[in-house]
Formats: C-alpha cells, structure tokens, sequence
C-alpha cells in the first residue's frame, strides 16, 4: 500500500483528500501546517507528498526546499494561487507537478499516477543486470555474455532475450512476444517470431543447452 502525506491547512479539504485517497486504497497520514509536516516528511518515508503552498508556520514553497535537499520523496503542490510565478518557485524548489484549487480529484489520481509510473521505471532502470544459467544482460549498456564471452545481439535479439528472461517460467504465446517486441502495427512474415526465436537459439546455445522451449502449438518459455 502506497503511502501518502497531506498537508494541508484547510479541514474540509483535508477531510475530502483523506476521504477519496483512503477510497483509492492510499495510506494516508495528516499535517496541519508545514513545521509539523516537514518534520514527519523528514522522520518517516512516504511514497509522495501533497502539499498545500499556503500553510501556517512554514510555507509549501519553503517545506519543499528544505526536504528536497535531504530526501527525494516526490512532492505534488496544492494552492489556490494559480500565477506562473507561484508554479516555477514550487517546481524550482523540488515539486515534482503542480496543480491549481479547485480541481478535481480524478486529475490529481491522474498525476499521482504518472508520478508512480515514473518511479517504477527508474527503479527498473536500478536493477540493471538480470541473469540466468550463465547469462548475463545488463540493461543499461545492452550488453550479453555468457560466462566470459560476450554475445552479440541484433536489437531485436536482445529486446526478445530480455523478454524472456523478464518472465522466467512463463509460457509466451507467439502473439504476445509479436505484440511485445514488434508492435501492433507490424506487417510483415507471420513466423518472425519463430525466425528469431531460432537465431537467438543459435547464439545463445552453442552447446545446445535447452534455454529456450517450444510449447507446441502455443509459443516459447525460458526455464
């Protein structure tokens, strides 16, 4: 469950967002001015921040500063002050989006969840070597080898090699490998992927190691 920091000085806000983020299936914690919100946001970890600009005893814009410099928990601002001014001191100061009052509350699920979105990909990008009977990718650099000796991939060999090795045990129907590496909009031989699934056989198995297995009539699985 994701957690959530509201703060917010205003109870029939506070009490809307707690209402509809807990409905959404959020954890949600309270702040009702910014010392004590920056305080939590400092002592616990939270998934993302909302908060307000305008809040007593220490302002959105200077809550965002100083957390920004310590954590980077991601920080949507709320504020009823709509100038252009406002929006670039919040996001120069480490707000990750912004968004004017009054809005409705299915926009601001819908930047929650490009934010989430976004994390999820970074912290892919973090787990950047995936491995399995000897073989090892590292996504970052693209690179292949098994043991010592390094593979040499066409770009479709490695994104379907990836793939594989993305779901383990997992049967892959030939139309889900084509809509996954090719695309939609691919035109062209109706057995490419049995034509690279061979290639792909032919460099990764030299000694005819069973990597990769047909699943007749169905499509391939890696285990």
């Amino acid at each position: 469950m994701q957690k959530i920091l509201l703060i917010e000085d205003e109870e029939s806000i506070t009490e809307f967002l707690e209402l509809e983020l807990k409905h959404e299936g959020y954890e949600v914690e309270i702040a009702h001015n910014g010392r004590t919100g920056l305080e939590k946001a400092l002592e616990k970890d939270y998934d993302l921040i909302l908060l307000d600009l305008m809040l007593p005893e220490l302002n959105g814009v200077e809550v965002c500063r100083r957390l920004s410099a310590v954590k980077d928990t991601p920080i949507i601002m709320l504020t009823a002050r709509d100038s252009v001014m406002d929006r670039v001191m919040g996001l120069d100061n480490g707000a990750e989006d912004y968004i004017s009052k009054p809005f409705s509350i299915e926009e601001l699920f819908a930047r929650m969840r490009v934010i989430f979105r976004r994390q999820e990909k970074n912290d892919k990008k973090l787990a950047q070597k995936l491995s399995f009977k000897g073989i090892e990718v590292d996504t970052i650099s693209r690179s292949v080898k098994k043991g010592n000796e390094i593979v040499e991939l066409t770009k479709r060999e490695y994104e379907l090699l990836l793939y594989f090795l993305q779901n383990i045990n997992r049967v892959l129907s030939r139309d889900l490998i084509m809509e996954k590496i090719w695309g939609y909009d691919y035109y062209g031989e109706t057995n490419v992927v049995d034509v690279y699934v061979r290639y792909l056989r032919s460099k990764i198995n030299p000694e005819n190691e069973n990597y990769i297995e047909t699943i007749r009539g169905v499509g391939y699985v890696m285990r």
